[in-house]
Formats: C-alpha cells, structure tokens, sequence
C-alpha cells in the first residue's frame, strides 16, 4: 500500500454545495416540477427543507414516494404556477 498517497482527496466536495438562488424561495406544501437529467423531469410537492436549503424533500407524484434532493445533486427543481 502505498504510504505517500495523497491523503487529502476527499476534503472537497465533488460539487459546488451552494443552492440555486431560487431554492430560497420554496415552502413546505409548493407544487414543483424536479428535473432530473435532460428529457426526465417529475412533479411533485415539497415535503420539508433543511434551513440552510441546501436539501429538500419532495413527495413525487402518482406514489412514487419521497425524495431528498441535494443542491450538489445536479438536478433543478422549477417552482410551478398555480
């Protein structure tokens, strides 16, 4: 094994942890739209938000359950107009 591997490799995250500027803005109970790769988005409303909005949680639609979305996860999440 070797003894001078670089042992600082994992310090960083691998992406920037800062939210989108509009995460700011959702509520518990708002209908939004998470799209998750070009092509695939779902709806759904927001269950919870951590203070920092950083994470938020997201009971999709049709029964597919709940989610947490990490603002490093490289998905967007749309605040939809009533």
């Amino acid at each position: 094994m070797a003894r001078n591997g670089n042992q600082r490799a994992a310090e960083g995250p691998l992406r920037p942890a800062e939210p989108a500027a509009h995460w700011k803005s959702l509520k518990e109970g708002d209908r939004v739209r998470v799209l998750i790769t070009p092509g695939y988005e779902t709806g759904g409303f927001v269950d919870a938000i951590t203070s920092d909005y950083t994470a938020v949680w997201v009971n999709l639609d049709d029964g597919r359950g709940r989610t947490m979305l990490h603002c490093s996860d490289a998905v967007e999440i749309v605040l939809q107009e009533a």
